[in-house]
């Protein structure tokens, strides 16, 4: 881009209350008809993390999270493209499936990532989960 040209205008997404907003960081950003969020967490809206040592809530935590970001975009879990899960235990990936199928069955399938991390910002969180989603 050269300096002449404006810059893309960019859109913070937030939610009431904004549960990242403390942390220094957006739910997500809105460019065009894009929408890229942030790793949503099993947090509820206080920050207060969901479903201790419980994968399955945690991961129904972090997907409503998701659509909270995604339709405050003008966007929604149908309309996801591309997401991103980082996990702390692969071998949960047959009850994510499960999930992902509830969450998002129209087809054609959202492009995924699905990886095993160390850690997440905190331990007790087991999923975290990002996404692209497509404003309409």
């Amino acid at each position: 881009m050269s300096a002449t040209q404006p810059a893309v205008d960019r859109e913070r997404v937030s939610a009431k209350p904004d549960w990242y907003e403390s942390a220094g960081i957006s739910l997500g950003i809105r460019v065009g008809n894009l929408v890229f969020t942030s790793g949503q967490a099993p947090i509820d809206d206080r920050g207060a993390t969901v479903g201790v040592g419980d994968f399955e809530a945690q991961a129904r935590q972090a997907l409503a999270n998701l659509s909270t970001v995604l339709t405050n975009a003008g966007s929604s879990l149908a309309d996801t493209v591309k997401a991103t899960v980082f996990v702390t235990d692969i071998t949960r990936q047959d009850v994510y499936a499960r999930l992902r199928a509830e969450h998002f069955p129209d087809e054609p399938h959202l492009a995924e990532s699905f990886v095993e991390v160390s850690s997440l910002a905190d331990p007790e969180w087991m999923i975290e989960i990002e996404a692209i989603g497509l404003v309409r």
